[in-house]
């Protein structure tokens, strides 16, 4: 077991944003939670990096966390590379991971002479460098087209078959969550709760699976 949350609850004042939210994450397991836009998702996401105060119970029994936001958070006068430098002094590691994500010939631009799915792979990378347990993922890819999207997160999943880690997404887009997650917890509208568990597989009819999570979403407000 990686994380377990048990009856996590959290309101900023009157206004409830997560009731009862109880889940665990083993080793090496892709984890989606989906839900519609302004759920709770990053409250939640947060409360799981230590960012956030909650009620419920929280265990933790990973050692390195990487998080990697919805908007690219790199920093502007550092190249490519030096932005991983910034947070892991090993070249090699730097250079393979740089390969994976197909940034490597890129490594001495800076951030603002890239297209927003490159600024995101580097966001992705400096994640990765450092060899996280965890891997948090904040909607990362909503404001990029599908195909680069599709791209990326092929790339993602490659890395993770040679890594030892263990990743939970947050997404309101049920094809990014099918393509991903080995597991989706489907979340209701605020205040968020778990509605449904699905595992997927090859065999997962995408077509019936998005009917059904709207329905599902439909029905809770």
């Amino acid at each position: 077991m990686v994380i377990k949350l048990e009856s996590i609850k959290k309101s900023f004042g009157n206004l409830k944003v997560l009731e009862n939210i109880s889940f665990s994450l083993e080793a090496r397991e892709k984890l989606v939670l989906l839900g519609p836009s302004g759920c709770g998702k990053t409250t939640l996401l947060r409360i799981i990096a230590g960012l956030e105060n909650y009620e419920g119970i929280l265990i933790k029994k990973f050692r390195k966390l990487g998080y990697v936001f919805q908007e690219p958070r790199t920093i502007p006068w550092k190249t490519i590379y030096k932005n991983l430098k910034f947070v892991e002094e090993n070249d090699e590691k730097i250079k393979n991971v740089l390969k994976t994500m197909k940034i490597y010939d890129f490594k001495d631009y800076l951030p603002n002479k890239l297209s927003g799915g490159m600024k995101q792979r580097v966001n992705l990378s400096r994640a990765l460098v450092t060899e996280p347990d965890l891997l948090l993922l904040d909607e990362p890819f909503a404001s990029l087209d599908i195909h680069i999207k599709w791209s990326i997160i092929n790339d993602l999943v490659n890395e993770w078959k040679n890594r030892n880690f263990s990743i939970i997404m947050v997404t309101h887009d049920i094809k990014e969550a099918i393509l991903l997650g080995d597991r989706i917890l489907v979340l209701s509208n605020r205040p968020a709760k778990i509605i449904k568990e699905y595992i997927i597989s090859k065999k997962t009819n995408e077509e019936k699976l998005t009917r059904e999570i709207i329905n599902l979403w439909n029905v809770s407000g």
